[in-house]
């Protein structure tokens, strides 16, 4: 075993010395040692319960016979990091818990590892980790939380993103200071990832796609029995790996054809706008080619067939579970030849198409059938043009009809918090776009959310005549016209940076373009003047961080030279 490294021969009494002290007895050294990767924290609702859950695997692990030793990573959670200095450490978090993954299975030699992650970066996080150390290993994540009450009799269910919006239709006096306190008191019943299929239950729904985590690992609720049994058999499927001659490893699961399945499950279900970013990094580790693309070709042949919230509000992932989940999705969208490879093998044991061919057939209004998709191309959208010549991103799935093409001046923000201050105080009008830079990877540095701002611009009615562009990105809960991960970023020298206020704009969806309408020579003699901005922040993590990310078209991986 893996674990005979650091247990095994005479030299290593040292070792099982120390080992012996956390409470090891002599026949444990023969048993498998499970690397229990858990990331409990009780700031976070999507985590702070798990630290019991880390307690249910472990005990699981020891049924099955082998020895759990559990270790954390941090999480963000943002929501609560939103809107101040705090989001600029949610994508870098992604780097650290890579980092802490690597170095734990690394200087403990594990034989296999479980995972349970649940917020946003921390997936992807423990994904590249995973890569890293290609070991046996099996995603559980914490699951979706419950949806929140509704906040008029009949109407639709509640979320983070109803708190969001409803801060913007109460500075308006759309909403009483009692109706916002409601929201805020019933939007987030329970632990759990925020209940629609915003970035973290999209990367728990790819993981199930992967094959790196077994089915409901996506959908099932966090509070449910069935979440329960679902731990309990990771754990146990944990061992089963480390007990095989050849088991597979993590990067098993992240070959061309997986990555394909899981980017074709992406544009079918209509995921974050994140998970682009995440799914680039992640292939980065695993050695695995991927580029924009390569997506947007998946795109354009991927009928998207299922819309939770954020894209409506009356669907949530409980919702999209308790009609078969994800399973459901591949097993309807495989019917379109040459998208999904059911050959493919997950960490069941089984190939893909042996998990989702038990699955039901669409139930017609959450999932729909290929004979009547909500549309014919993908819930997410790669647009290239001047303005972003390496690309960026928009969740078409949530766009309204009217917005999908749209031409308009630019008003211009560099920084996420004065584009949110601009917005509530009415800088913003109907057929504008808003342009906020300086908050790619590099910029920001760390890419901060625009969920405050696209919130903002919801609650004032701006949804379906106002468009938003940034070199940043989204919460999972965006919707709307709203394109980020503009790349190259301004800080890098992009396009984005030379906009000036009243230019136009145009964006084209449907033919997945977006451009600035100034001339060449205009453009030119502003790239002549145009010098990098100081970095915001000079010392730190994030100062460490800057000085190595590369733009959103890479992932926002670190590099160094």
């Amino acid at each position: 075993m893996r674990s005979d490294t650091m247990k095994k021969g005479p030299e290593r009494a040292p070792h099982r010395g120390l080992m012996r002290a956390t409470g090891l007895k002599k026949e444990d050294f023969d048993k498998p040692f499970i690397g229990v990767c858990n990331s409990y924290t009780n700031i976070v609702p999507g985590h702070c319960h798990l630290k019991k859950v880390g307690e249910i695997i472990c005990d699981a692990i020891r049924e099955a016979g082998g020895v759990p030793y559990e270790f954390n990573t941090i999480a963000v959670c943002d929501g609560i990091a939103m809107g101040h200095k705090g989001m600029k450490y949610s994508l870098a978090s992604r780097e650290i818990i890579a980092d802490s993954v690597e170095t734990m299975g690394t200087a403990h030699p594990f034989d296999a590892m479980i995972c349970i992650p649940n917020c946003d970066k921390v997936v992807p996080g423990m994904l590249m980790g995973a890569m890293r150390l290609n070991i046996p290993t099996i995603f559980a994540s914490g699951g979706p939380m419950r949806a929140g009450k509704p906040q008029a009799e009949g109407g639709p269910d509640t979320d983070l993103i109803s708190i969001f919006e409803g801060v913007a239709a109460n500075r308006i006096g759309k909403l009483s200071d009692e109706g916002l306190e409601a929201l805020e008191c019933s939007a987030c019943p329970g632990p759990g990832s925020c209940s629609g299929m915003f970035t973290a239950n999209s990367m728990n729904c790819l993981c199930e796609a992967l094959g790196i985590a077994l089915p409901g690992n996506g959908t099932i609720a966090a509070d449910s029995p069935e979440r329960v049994e679902l731990w309990k058999r990771a754990a146990r499927r944990a061992v089963e790996l480390a007990r095989m001659e050849n088991p597979p490893t993590a990067k098993d699961f992240a070959t061309p054809a997986a990555f394909q399945n899981a980017l074709v499950l992406d544009m079918a279900m209509g995921g974050s706008s994140n998970t682009v970013l995440h799914t680039l990094a992640v292939a980065t580790e695993a050695g695995t080619k991927l580029d924009l693309k390569k997506l947007d070709e998946i795109s354009a042949r991927t009928p998207n067939i299922c819309k939770l919230s954020p894209s409506v509000q009356y669907h949530i992932v409980e919702d999209g579970n308790r009609v078969g989940g994800i399973m459901a999705i591949l097993k309807e969208i495989s019917k379109v030849p040459g998208l999904i490879d059911g050959s493919a093998p997950t960490v069941s044991g089984k190939t893909l198409a042996e998990e989702f061919n038990g699955a039901p057939d669409p139930d017609g209004t959450i999932i729909r059938p290929l004979s009547n998709p909500y549309s014919e191309k993908g819930g997410l959208a790669i647009l290239f043009g001047n303005l972003a010549e390496k690309g960026c991103v928009v969740k078409a799935a949530g766009v309204a009809k009217a917005m999908l093409t749209h031409k308009g001046p630019a008003v211009i923000f560099d920084s996420e918090e004065e584009a949110g201050e601009g917005i509530l105080a009415g800088k913003v009008k109907a057929g504008d776009v808003v342009v906020i830079r300086y908050e790619g990877p590099k910029g920001g540095p760390g890419m901060q959310e625009m969920l405050a701002p696209t919130s903002y611009i919801m609650g004032r009615g701006l949804g379906e005549s106002v468009a938003l562009v940034t070199d940043g990105r989204f919460s999972g809960g965006t919707r709307g016209a709203c394109i980020g991960h503009v790349s190259p970023e301004a800080a890098a020298g992009g396009l984005i940076g030379l906009v000036e206020p009243g230019d136009i704009i145009e964006i084209d969806i449907p033919n997945r373009s977006i451009k600035l309408d100034v001339p060449d020579e205009v453009i030119a003699e502003r790239r002549k003047n145009w010098k990098p901005r100081e970095p915001k922040i000079k010392t730190g993590y994030l100062a460490k961080y800057a000085s190595l990310a590369t733009s959103a078209d890479t992932g926002g991986v670190l590099k160094v030279n």
